[in-house]
C-alpha cells in the first residue's frame, strides 16, 4: 500500500464521515438558530430551552436519512473491501 492509496481512502474516509454528518449537523443549526431567536423574542433566558427540540429534530431527521445512510455505507464499505483486495496484492 503506497501514499497515494493511503491518500484515497483517508479522503474517501472523510468525505463519507462529512456526508453521514451533515444532515444531523445542520438540522441542529437550524433549530438552535429558531429556538434562539424565539427567545430573543419572547425574553425568554432558558439555557435547557434548546435541547429538547434539538435532540426530537435530530432524532427525526436521523430517522428519515436511514435508508440513505445505509446507501452510502454499503458503498464505502465495498470501496473500502475492494482497496483492501488491492492492496494485498
Amino acid at each position: 500500500m503506497d501514499a497515494t492509496s493511503v491518500t484515497i481512502i483517508t479522503r474517501d474516509l472523510l468525505i463519507t464521515g462529512l456526508m453521514l454528518s451533515a444532515p444531523a449537523v445542520g438540522v441542529s443549526l437550524l433549530v438552535g438558530l429558531i429556538v434562539a431567536i424565539l427567545q430573543t423574542l419572547t425574553s425568554i433566558q432558558e439555557q435547557t430551552l434548546t435541547f429538547a427540540p434539538r435532540i426530537v429534530a435530530v432524532g427525526l431527521v436521523m430517522a428519515l436519512c436511514l435508508p440513505w445512510t445505509i446507501r452510502v455505507l454499503s458503498g464505502f464499505m465495498l470501496r473500502m473491501m475492494t482497496h483492501f483486495v488491492e492492496a494485498s496484492r
